[in-house]
């Protein structure tokens, strides 16, 4: 019988700490994630030194949970796998420097993972079946990709963000209504009791990159509205404005991804990252791929944030190929997709 591939996945890019055991890539022992919502709500966002700080306190305590609860021990590990960008540069250290502590002392392999690649790869943890290639959309806080996955290493950005991420503006958004943080849950609750025809918000699109996005304009159009009707001392309808704007996001986010599998003849779309547990959106893809005869697979709320699992996930198709990483690794907080250097 072959023996089942045990990885270890340390995620710390932004404001979760968290470490995972996964067996063969699909498997999970074990998905521990410490989060600092709490602490940086006050703030409206994540404040870097203080998620820094925090990780430092919470990496070790994590990482010692997630291998008591998968039932194994440090030594049943067969590689240690870390995220090392994109991120917070301050954060990444974090669990970057305990990934190669932990590798350099058990004389283990050390894989440096693609946060963007991790969200990814949390599709195949949900959907073992699921193999490339297909079109993937990655949308959280910080990213905005359309992706053509040709292979589980093999990657085409087929469209990017220009400026904000939409995760990024459902946040500043949030923040202007007085929302609180983070800000996509709370405005999918007002917009549940919203008109989404109420604004006609703008929807840009590019010629050159017909699969770019770009979020400012839209956010720029919403705080505009909001200021006139304060300008006006009128009471801000809050729910219509939410419901206006998730559905303009939406638009776009559909649109370009469904465009994209077209063009490519894919009959497979996956979404993840944060915004990927946005109902609207799933519910919105959803029909347009039923309509167009595509597949489409998104993970649980769980595996859309970030997570170790998704980590290990990722790393897993790093390991069997023996693409590891030296113990020199070093935090890139800008990575690009394929930019791995591994």
């Amino acid at each position: 019988m072959k023996k089942d591939i045990i990885l270890l996945g340390i995620e710390s890019s932004c404001d979760e700490t968290s470490a995972a055991v996964v067996t063969n890539g699909r498997r999970v022992l074990s998905n521990i994630i410490a989060t600092q919502v709490k602490l940086h709500a006050e703030y409206g966002g994540v404040v870097p030194e203080i998620a820094s700080r925090k990780h430092v306190e919470l990496i070790i305590p994590v990482i010692d949970k997630a291998i008591k609860e998968a039932g194994i021990t440090l030594n049943d590990v067969d590689a240690i796998s870390v995220t090392y960008g994109p991120g917070l540069v301050g954060t990444l250290l974090v669990g970057i420097s305990a990934a190669k502590a932990i590798a350099f002392s058990l004389d283990k392999p050390l894989i440096a993972v693609n946060h963007i690649e991790g969200h990814i790869a949390a599709n195949y943890i949900s959907s073992p079946e699921l193999e490339p290639p297909f079109i993937c959309l990655v949308a959280s806080g910080g990213h905005s990709h359309i992706v053509h996955v040709k292979g589980y290493r093999d990657f085409a950005v087929l469209g990017r963000t220009r400026d904000d991420a939409a995760g990024e503006a459902f946040d500043k958004i949030a923040r202007v209504l007085g929302l609180g943080y983070p800000g996509g849950p709370a405005i999918e609750k007002e917009a549940v009791s919203g008109n989404p025809e109420a604004f006609s918000f703008p929807r840009v699109k590019f010629s050159d990159v017909p699969y770019d996005f770009s979020f400012s304009g839209l956010k720029t159009a919403v705080i505009n509205t909001v200021h006139q009707f304060e300008q006006k001392r009128m009471p801000v309808p809050v729910a219509d404005i939410c419901a206006s704007f998730q559905n303009a996001v939406v638009d776009v986010l559909v649109g370009n991804t469904l465009s994209a599998a077209l063009e490519y003849k894919s009959n497979v779309i996956c979404i993840a990252g944060g915004v990927a547990a946005n109902s609207a959106l799933r519910k919105r893809m959803s029909e347009k791929c039923l309509k167009n005869g595509i597949s489409l697979y998104y993970p649980p709320v769980s595996l859309c944030t970030d997570n170790a699992a998704m980590v290990a996930s990722a790393a897993y198709f790093y390991y069997i190929d023996e693409k590891w990483s030296a113990n020199d690794l070093n935090a890139v907080p800008g990575l690009k997709l394929n930019e791995n250097g591994i």
